[in-house]
């Protein structure tokens, strides 16, 4: 069976044995709400566009197959959305906590890498094979990566998620190396509040 997540409106209901078919189709809208009312945290998050859809549901079933609890953010049907919303959704639950690692899914990647790395935490990283996937954790330690469905193959998009769980991050250097990224992030903040008091 497989145990999947989706935020509703209303908080967070469980889906078992969840289908393509289910979900395309419904009309039910994006959630607003991020947050359910369990207090429950999960491993991973995973959202994805409509370009995406596919192969974020495909993920999605391998995951759960390797007994992993996901949060599906969406999208749930196959219009066409922009990258931005489901990017900050994943990186937001990602940053907070409450989800362990994201998981993103656009047509190449690159706007769901853009917007997530928008979220401050968060270290997204663009993989399209198993070297950067391997990478995006051995030096870099990202906590979501962003797959692009229109590039990767679906089996090679798997091992990517898979490679990228089974490495570890190195440390050392590269510890050092990941702490300038708060550093960028402060400067950023202070001159958009400094641009904001002009």
């Amino acid at each position: 069976m497989l145990r999947v997540r989706i935020p509703q409106e209303q908080g967070v209901r469980s889906v078992f044995c969840r289908t393509e078919s289910e979900t395309a189709g419904t009309g039910k809208p994006m959630p607003k709400k991020l947050e359910s009312e369990e207090d429950e945290k999960y491993e991973f998050a995973v959202g994805s566009d409509h370009a995406g859809f596919s192969l974020k549901e495909r993920i999605k079933e391998y995951l759960c197959g390797e007994g992993r609890v996901v949060l599906d953010v969406g999208i749930h049907t196959l219009r066409s959305v922009g990258t931005g919303p489901v990017a900050e959704k994943v990186g937001r639950l990602v940053a907070k906590g409450k989800c362990e690692k994201g998981i993103l899914v656009c047509g190449t990647g690159i706007g769901m890498a853009m917007g997530a790395n928008k979220v401050f935490g968060i270290r997204a990283a663009l993989c399209y094979n198993q070297f950067t996937a391997s990478y995006a954790k051995r030096h870099n330690d990202a906590n979501v990566i962003c797959l692009g469905a229109r590039v990767l193959g679906e089996e090679l998009a798997i091992e990517c998620v898979r490679t990228w769980l089974r490495e570890e991050f190195l440390g050392d250097k590269y510890a050092q190396r990941l702490a300038y990224l708060d550093i960028i992030e402060n400067h950023s903040c202070r001159n958009k509040l400094a641009k904001k008091g002009e």
